[in-house]
Parts: C-alpha cells; sequence; structure tokens
C-alpha cells in the first residue's frame, strides 16, 4: 500500500463518525482492507478488592483484509490490539493470523487466534459488561484466544448447505494453560511454557428457525496430565429475542491448579483427579425506541470443581486431606441492559448478584487483593458494572 494511502487513511480513522461496523480505506483491483475500533469507558464498583474491580476503561483497534488470488482463492489476514486504561494497564495483542480462503473448500488460517471451543462458549459471552466466564477461563482447552493456533475452517459443508459448518484446529504449543500449574515440576505460569492442543467444532443452523445447537471437544498433549474439554451449546436468534445456553467440562489428570491467594496463602487443589463443569444460561430482548435501542438482559451461570479422589486442599492457611470436594468456582446471577443511541454509540449497565459463600472454591480467586479489614475475606460482594462505549 502506498504511503500517501496511509496518511489519508489514519486520520480519517482517527476522525470518522458514522460507520457501522468499520471504515474501508482501500477497495480496488481485487484488495480490501478495513479498520475498525472501540473505546469503552467503563468501572465495576464494588465494596471489596474483587478481581476486576474499579476501571475497566480500554481502547481497541484493527484492520482486516483480503486480496482476490485468483477466482477461487482469497488471501486474508486480521489484525487486532487493545490497550488498557484502567487499574489493569497491561496491553494484548488479541488477534495477529493470515490464510487463504478456498470457497466452498472451506478456509485455512495460522497466529494468534480463537480457539476452536469459543463459538461454541460464545454463545452466552454476550452480557453488558461481565459475562465470558467459559469463554475466556484458562480452566479449558482452546475456548480462549491463543497463540500459535492453525484452524482449518468450512462455513457450508463443502458447499452443500450454509446451515452445517465446522472446524478442526491444533496449537503448537498455544498459551491456553499457562495460569494453571499443571504437575509440580513444569509450572507454566512461571516458565512460560505451555503445551500442544488440538480440538474440532460443529454447528447446525435449523434451517429457517432461528436456531442454532454446537458443540466440540479439544484436548492437550499431556499423557500424565492430560487436560481436555467439551462443550455444548444453543442458541435462538429471532424477532428480537436472544437465548443462550452452553453446558461445559473439563478433566484434569493429575492435576495441580491456583484459584487465588487468601492472606499470603495459595488456595489450590494439588496431585489429583478433579473436574470443572459449569453451565451458564442467558436471554435478552431488544426493544426498539424513539432514540436507539434497548436491550434487557438476564443471566445465570455457575462453574463447579470436582474430584472424588483423595487429595490435598490447601485453603485460608490450612491443608486438608479428604475424600472428595465439589466446590463453585463461579455462581452469579446478572441483571442488566444496553441502550445502543445509534449504531457508533452505547451504554450499559449490569449487576452481579455474587451467590459464591465466603468457603467456596472460587471466592480466593474472585479475590484480587487483600486489604485492611477485608484480609481473609475472600470476595463474595455484589457488582455494579456502567459504561460507555464508542465503536465504528
Amino acid at each position: 500500500m502506498k504511503r500517501n494511502l496511509l496518511a489519508i487513511a489514519i486520520p480519517a480513522l482517527l476522525v470518522a463518525t458514522g460507520a457501522n461496523a468499520s471504515i474501508e480505506v482501500w477497495n480496488k483491483d481485487g484488495n480490501k482492507v478495513d479498520f475498525y475500533g472501540r473505546v469503552k469507558a467503563a468501572n465495576n464498583i464494588t465494596d471489596r478488592g474483587q478481581k476486576d474491580e474499579g476501571d475497566d476503561t480500554s481502547a481497541r483497534l484493527g484492520m482486516s483484509g483480503q486480496t482476490q488470488i485468483t477466482d477461487g482463492i482469497t488471501g486474508y489476514g486480521r489484525w487486532e490490539y487493545e490497550a488498557k486504561a484502567g487499574k489493569n494497564s497491561d496491553n494484548e495483542v488479541r488477534y495477529a493470523f493470515a490464510g487463504l480462503n478456498f470457497g466452498d473448500f472451506g478456509s485455512f488460517d495460522y497466529g494468534r487466534n480463537d480457539g476452536v471451543l469459543k463459538a461454541i462458549t460464545a454463545y452466552t459471552d454476550v452480557l453488558p459488561q461481565f459475562g465470558g466466564d467459559a469463554a475466556n477461563n484458562k480452566w479449558h482447552v482452546l475456548t480462549e484466544r491463543t497463540k500459535a493456533v492453525a484452524t482449518y475452517r468450512n462455513n457450508n459443508f463443502f458447499g452443500l448447505t450454509d446451515d452445517l459448518s465446522f472446524a478442526l484446529q491444533y496449537a503448537d504449543n498455544g498459551d491456553a494453560t499457562k495460569e494453571y500449574r499443571l504437575t509440580n515440576s513444569h509450572l507454566d505460569k512461571y516458565n512460560k511454557q505451555s503445551k500442544e492442543a488440538w480440538g474440532a467444532n460443529a454447528q447446525w443452523r435449523i434451517f429457517d428457525t432461528g436456531l442454532t445447537l454446537g458443540g466440540g471437544y479439544a484436548q492437550d498433549a499431556g499423557s500424565d496430565n492430560r487436560h481436555s474439554t467439551w462443550a455444548t451449546g444453543i442458541k435462538y436468534d429471532n424477532y428480537n429475542l436472544y437465548l443462550g445456553a452452553n453446558y461445559f467440562q473439563s478433566k484434569h489428570k493429575n492435576g495441580v491448579a491456583t484459584h487465588g491467594e487468601v492472606a499470603g496463602d495459595d488456595v489450590f487443589v494439588r496431585n489429583t483427579d478433579f473436574k470443572v463443569r459449569g453451565f451458564e444460561l442467558v436471554a435478552q430482548y431488544g426493544i426498539d425506541l424513539e432514540v436507539g435501542r434497548l436491550t434487557p438482559s438476564i443471566a445465570y451461570v455457575q462453574h463447579k470443581v470436582k474430584s472424588s479422589d483423595y487429595n490435598n486442599f490447601h485453603r485460608y492457611g490450612y491443608i486438608w486431606k479428604y475424600k472428595g470436594f465439589n466446590s463453585p468456582e463461579v455462581k452469579y446471577v446478572s441483571v442488566g441492559a444496553t441502550y445502543d443511541l445509534n449504531k457508533n454509540f452505547s451504554a450499559i449497565v449490569e449487576y452481579k448478584f455474587n451467590l459464591l459463600d465466603r468457603k467456596d472454591i472460587g471466592a480466593a480467586s474472585n479475590t484480587e487483593t487483600q486489604r485492611g479489614k477485608h484480609a481473609n475475606k475472600p470476595g463474595t460482594k455484589d457488582v455494579l458494572g456502567v459504561g460507555l462505549i464508542y465503536q465504528f
């Protein structure tokens, strides 16, 4: 692309107002480049040092492009970057991949991209401010954005029907498990090592009913400490009504998993086989107003950590060795709304009724800091999230 094109496109990108989903800056001779972005100014309000408490302001900028190679082959790429300006000021390259689309024969790409199971868990990742507990969670294999993934997708079952789609994926030492310790001697969180993994999904859009049914499976390359996940989901999107549900299970063989820290003590399960099971439900309805569109939202989310083996369970400065446990990792009811003033500007509000008990295993991982009178009191408080979003 010529330098003078960039000189025109970038200032136009920064001051544009009225675009829907992206700004087309180049479309000529079979080559197309779009820019898109989002600025979210948000805050999560609660009275205790819980995870994600406080300022949640961030900005994203991305580009996507494609080029016509032959009549049946198109090259494409995508890049997206997020800068966080709130309490957590870490920045992230969210997407960076390139590939080839072969029409009815599918597409193949490689780079940093969504894990193959995120297509299923994303059915419920639609809440105004919170949510995404299964879709963006390192408890599970290939359910979040992951580096070094090769993905084959076919969105119309080789041209036979638009109602069936599937995907296959291989992760070459992806980062989907780096936050949790998988063995005592290999601490992914510290040495940044992680495992190979592979997975697949399939989705069926049930004719013209508005229903979509999906399922998938993923597994890493471990033997003594294998980690696997399967997920199923269903969604309905028609006549201003959206309903979504998913159910999933992850198995950890001979695992060691951290759950946060309370008063300087790690909270974890060690050297045991355990499962993480969960389900999520969401309902939303869009209401057209004289100015904009209001979409109320309600959801229920529950994930549990379960084991029937003898194991060591370390919690709040004590260690027990006993047979079995079944404790919630995430449990809440969400009530909120999104008010789209137009296609580019929205206001969001969401109240999370936290249903965790302070003795639940998830209360520790829900606690980000321990300060003053709140020491040894894991995060079980409700949270109110509010924000404004500008996007193009």
